[in-house]
């Protein structure tokens, strides 16, 4: 009844569903678009519509409205927040810039526009690499994710200076889920995603963002794989391959503000246009230009 409710409200707010991969299913299956958050802010900047539902946490929504300050951005669930972007404030990044005043500032998009405001280029996960590399500065600050800039510091002889957030779903894996799950599923291939501690990482097969495991699981004449990053990912991973398999390095990788978005609140949020993300033009302005650096890497 909801995703009848929600088709007919899209038309008439000329509105536009964003979904994560990480949302439940049935959200996914009412989304325009599903995708990671980059993909799905940049998507949105090019959408002719005049409302943007993004069904995914804090961080993602204030990025589409970064990129689309002319349009209105709702985040159906306002308590929908990403932790750790929340472990790194503007007031905190601010402070730590001046122990290192030769140091460039590379955020992870998974941080609140205000960090983004502070920082000098953003990346994701797919393109951290490539985003330190073009930097002239030999010191790097990477905030928030010291997972991610462990990552990244194995392809670059920069000095990577690490903030000490994490993706506490990534972060929850260990090697010794890789091994049990390698002698359970002997012929699967392992993918896993960058925000994983080192040891995992260095345990699999593969590591990709969310738009990578897709792309390869697509594209691999493998019919097995473990999947290690947040479990609403092997919904979208089930549905575009039905002939594979897909296992969850742990069926506890679970994302909890993820979780909080569903199609009731959707409904209501096209109905009242609200809760609405609204970033303010001096933060946007400055975080906009942190995006559009990392874009024309």
């Amino acid at each position: 009844m909801f995703a009848e409710d929600i088709s007919i409200l899209k038309k008439e707010k000329n509105a536009v569903i964003l979904a994560h991969n990480y949302q439940p299913k049935e959200v996914q299956d009412i989304a325009d678009l599903l995708g990671d958050s980059l993909e799905l802010s940049r998507a949105a900047a090019k959408e002719e519509a005049d409302v943007i539902v993004f069904c995914g946490v804090d961080f993602m929504a204030e990025t589409a409205a970064i990129l689309s300050p002319e349009k209105i951005v709702l985040l159906p669930e306002s308590s929908a927040k990403c932790p750790m972007s929340h472990m790194a404030t503007a007031q905190q990044l601010k402070e730590f810039k001046k122990k290192y005043p030769k140091a460039a500032v590379v955020c992870y998009v998974n941080s609140s526009a205000e960090v983004k405001a502070e920082s000098d280029i953003c990346c994701t996960s797919a393109n951290g690499v490539e985003v330190v590399k073009s930097l002239y500065e030999d010191q790097v600050i990477f905030v928030p994710d010291r997972n991610l800039g462990r990552y990244v510091s194995r392809f670059t002889d920069k000095e990577i200076i690490l903030w000490e957030g994490y993706c506490y779903v990534h972060d929850r894996y260990t090697a010794d889920d890789v091994q049990k799950a390698r002698e359970k599923y002997p012929h699967a291939e392992v993918l896993v995603h960058p925000e994983c501690r080192p040891e995992v990482i260095d345990l699999a097969d593969f590591i990709y963002s969310t738009a990578g495991i897709a792309r390869h699981a697509k594209e691999s004449d493998v019919q097995e794989f473990i999947i290690g990053t947040e479990v609403g990912m092997n919904y979208r991973l089930m549905k575009e391959n039905p002939s594979k398999k897909f296992y969850p390095l742990s069926p506890g990788a679970i994302c909890a503000d993820m979780k909080k978005i569903s199609l009731e609140n959707i409904k209501s949020s096209l109905e009242t246009l609200e809760p609405r993300v609204v970033v303010p033009k001096n933060v946007a302005d400055r975080a906009r230009g942190a995006i559009e650096r990392m874009l024309a890497v």
